[in-house]
């Protein structure tokens, strides 16, 4: 098995490789601090995938050069864990730097493009570099979906495997399949927010929060139990682990805020909000959670990921590149915010719909699995090819 580094973690491992947030049990010092714990699925979720006997990381804000010569004689491979990396305001700080002096092979393991509002990507001649570097070093770089292939392509990088996010793989099961309940007979319903928004991707913020908020409603109004899936802003945690004092500061803050007062929470989602929530630093509290639901839908990407590849069904709102790109690389069913189309649950609850993300799914399993093999990657991924890995077919 493989000594391995990781550049750009997201929490600390625990029983070998499982992921929650540093000093998770300390949150009142951190919980003014904002951190996106999706990040941490996706280490989670790399790191169950692979076979690997030691694991490292590599410090690329404040590097010791020294203790980099030792890293490169105690690891086989770097990998970066796969996240929105290629974006105009990205600082990879020393990077260059470590990698030419640590000159290990650094997989891209499911690297992914973030396209403004307006205009095209402008990528920095420090991103360029370090994504060539990545390139050159190993047979292939990993990326989440045709955009991000795209970005690659037009600065020279061809050799490039699309392979989604390492989270919708994590079971690491390739005859998964979402099969759907009888819509009336579902009950119990994941909600995933996205309270914080930027204008640099969503291109309305009114409509981007207006929807949310109404979309929430309806569902608690229709399901016997909803839960709202936060993950990580401030104010949400405040209200699942905050003191009284904490909580109510969290939504004064939110009643406060000049576009959420307005357009997010009024007195319905601030009941829902105090009574509903759920917020965890721990990846398999999320994973628990979502085996529990018989259905989870909303704007984040890694939490209705997680419910996917444990076989639970999810239907994506797409705002910005990033969500769309997800959905067209899975083939999952989603719903444009920005649309003036009606959202109707029923439209989107079909499993013709559902299989064509079963399909897609299972070719980006066996693209995940090429994609480490051709790198010399030891993993757990099964080989789909072989005549008994084939999924099972449906007699007439």
């Amino acid at each position: 098995m493989a000594r391995v580094l990781v550049m750009i973690p997201s929490g600390e491992v625990y029983d070998h490789d499982n992921v929650r947030w540093y000093n998770y049990q300390q949150i009142q010092r951190y919980i003014d601090h904002y951190h996106n714990i999706g990040d941490a699925f996706v280490y989670d979720s790399s790191l169950k995938l692979m076979n690997f006997e030691k694991l490292g990381v590599v410090e690329i804000a404040n590097p010791d050069m020294a203790q980099i010569d030792k890293l490169r004689e105690e690891y086989d491979y770097v990998f970066l864990r796969g996240s929105n990396y290629i974006h105009s305001q990205m600082d990879w700080r020393n990077t260059i730097e470590v990698l030419e002096r640590l000159r290990l092979p650094v997989l891209g393991f499911g690297l992914g493009a973030q396209a403004p509002v307006k205009g095209k990507i402008n990528l920095s001649e420090q991103t360029k570099t370090v994504l060539h570097m990545m390139a050159d070093s190993t047979t292939s770089i990993g990326v989440r979906g045709a955009y991000t292939a795209q970005v690659l392509w037009d600065i020279g990088i061809r050799n490039v495997r699309i392979v989604g996010c390492p989270t919708a793989f994590r079971s690491n099961n390739p005859n998964m399949r979402i099969k759907l309940p009888v819509l009336d007979t579902v009950k119990n319903v994941g909600i995933t927010l996205r309270r914080e928004v930027s204008s640099s991707y969503a291109q309305n913020i009114e409509r981007y929060l207006t929807f949310h908020r109404d979309l929430v409603k309806d569902l608690a109004h229709r399901f016997d139990n909803v839960t709202l899936m936060a993950q990580g802003e401030p104010e949400e945690k405040k209200l699942v682990f905050g003191t009284d004092e904490q909580k109510e500061q969290a939504i004064a803050e939110l009643r406060g805020n000049p576009n959420v007062g307005k357009w997010y929470m009024d007195d319905e989602m601030e009941r829902l909000y105090r009574s509903k929530m759920f917020y965890s630093d721990v990846v398999a509290d999320y994973e628990n959670l979502v085996r529990q639901k018989d259905c989870v839908l909303g704007y984040r990407l890694h939490g209705n990921l997680m419910a996917l590849s444990n076989g639970v069904p999810s239907i994506y709102f797409t705002y910005d590149s990033r969500t769309v790109e997800f959905a067209e690389t899975y083939q999952i069913p989603s719903y444009d915010v920005f649309s003036k189309k009606e959202f109707v649950l029923e439209d989107y609850w079909n499993q013709d719909l559902f299989d064509k993300f079963n399909r897609a799914w299972f070719q980006t399993y066996r693209e995940m699995a090429t994609f480490l093999t051709e790198n010399n990657i030891d993993h757990k991924m099964v080989d789909v090819m072989t005549r008994d890995a084939q999924p099972e077919r449906k007699v007439a």
